[in-house]
């Protein structure tokens, strides 16, 4: 059984998975740009949003009206950080390791994205 390429995307985002690449099997980005991933970057992205995601969720009740947030997470391969307020925060990512990129999301396309990653079962 081969595996086909998986393109999802929406309003301000794309993720995509490709099996058969030999190196970058992953892709994340926007409507104006996108990186390649390797499967290791692609699983610690979609883990690393999960707890992000999770992270504001949890101190939203404790934020005043207004009040915005920073919250980081990084692994050995890329670093990650949303800002905003807990209905809606941007998000953006930068590579450590091989290539140096740099990507960012708007806050309207964080929550579809985070969907995606969540039903995105490659890992």
């Amino acid at each position: 059984m081969t595996t086909e390429r998986i393109v999802k995307s929406g309003s301000g985002w794309r993720l995509g998975w490709n099996p058969q690449a030999t190196h970058y099997q992953g892709l994340v980005g926007t409507d104006e740009w996108a990186i390649e991933l390797t499967q290791a970057e692609l699983d610690d992205f979609c883990r690393l949003l999960a707890q992000l995601a999770q992270a504001i969720e949890d101190i939203a009740d404790e934020l005043v009206d207004e009040e915005k947030i920073t919250c980081e997470a990084e692994s050995d391969l890329l670093w990650m950080e949303v800002e905003g307020y807990p209905s809606a925060y941007t998000l953006r990512l930068i590579l450590n390791q091989e290539r140096r990129c740099e990507g960012s999301w708007q806050a309207t396309a964080v929550p579809g994205l985070l969907q995606a990653t969540q039903s995105f079962k490659v890992f």
